[in-house]
């Protein structure tokens, strides 16, 4: 049996071990399910055998299984305790925050406006901007990666971070300009039922039910039309008329670039941008953040 098992595999298997399920274990280290099934497929062939029995009944431990889970467990929880130190003693050290975002919280120079109040109280720590894809709902908090993170409410596994929100906007609906209903200066969101909506990656459902406005649909499901993974991706989406979607206001300008258009949609809730961080840092960089963001949010919207 090799012993060179990569961490992330590890990770893996216990989180389909307690849910003996492989859809519902993807929802927590925010991955698709086949890149789990692959990931745990790949860690039995290294141990030289199976972790789990696969049938129509469902997924069980194999013995082998059930003999690696207080391990990995212990090795994981370690493995995050040591991390956790390097990290702190490393940040506390440079002074530097890796700041993680899926889009760009401009927003009326309202990340300059943080930046200002930080580094009144933190005149020598630096701030590293992070680019996360979409397929990461939590911008790098998950894996650690970011320290901060600009993200979109809801939050899946909301007891794990902690959040200020920096904007609260309406959202708006767009269209190719081509649509029937681009025309209109204002669409009621009954009328959209019908309609294919681009969907975010399955990684984060919350927030994936948020954008085609599940909570308005009445028990209807989305008619899902493309799925999309970034701002060019939408827009390109777009254009080629595979489906409309919710925006926010503020991201609006990234998808009316030519060819789209947005206009305002009653009948739905408006979107929400926080700034958050793991519940479980308690580091005073993290909370001046924090805080420079809730005092920016607060200027803004007086």
């Amino acid at each position: 049996m090799t012993t060179d098992v990569h961490g992330r595999d590890l990770r893996y298997f216990p989180a389909v071990a307690e849910e003996l399920h492989f859809t519902r274990a993807a929802e927590k280290p925010y991955v698709s399910q086949p890149t789990l099934s692959k990931q745990i497929r790949a860690l039995e062939r290294q141990l030289g055998a199976p972790l789990f029995d696969r049938d129509r009944q469902g997924v069980r431990l194999t013995e082998v299984g059930t003999a690696l889970l207080p391990h990995a467990r212990t090795v994981l929880a370690a493995w995050d305790e040591a991390e956790g130190a390097v990290r702190a003693a490393r940040g506390e050290a440079n002074g530097t925050l890796v700041v993680g975002m899926s889009t760009s919280p401009g927003r009326g120079g309202l990340l300059p406006a943080i930046r200002s109040r930080f580094t009144r109280s933190r005149p020598r720590a630096a701030i590293r901007l992070r680019q996360i894809g979409w397929e990461d709902p939590t911008a790098g908090l998950a894996d650690r990666g970011s320290d901060v993170a600009f993200v979109w409410l809801p939050l899946a596994g909301a007891d794990r971070f902690r959040w200020v929100v920096v904007a609260t906007e309406p959202r708006l609906v767009a269209l190719p300009e081509g649509h029937p209903l681009a025309a209109r200066t204002r669409i009621d969101f009954a009328e959209l039922l019908d309609e294919p909506f681009l969907a975010l990656p399955d990684t984060g459902p919350a927030l994936r039910d948020h954008w085609p406005a599940l909570d308005a649909r009445n028990g209807r499901p989305p008619v899902v039309g493309a799925q999309i993974a970034g701002a060019d991706e939408t827009y390109e989406a777009l254009v080629g008329g595979l489906g409309i979607c919710l925006v926010a206001t503020g991201n609006a300008p990234l998808l009316t670039r030519g060819g789209v258009v947005t206009r305002p949609v009653d009948g739905v809730s408006e979107s929400r941008l926080a700034l958050a961080w793991r519940a479980d840092d308690t580091r005073p960089l993290v909370r001046d953040y924090a805080d420079a963001a809730a005092g920016a949010a607060a200027a803004t919207r007086t």
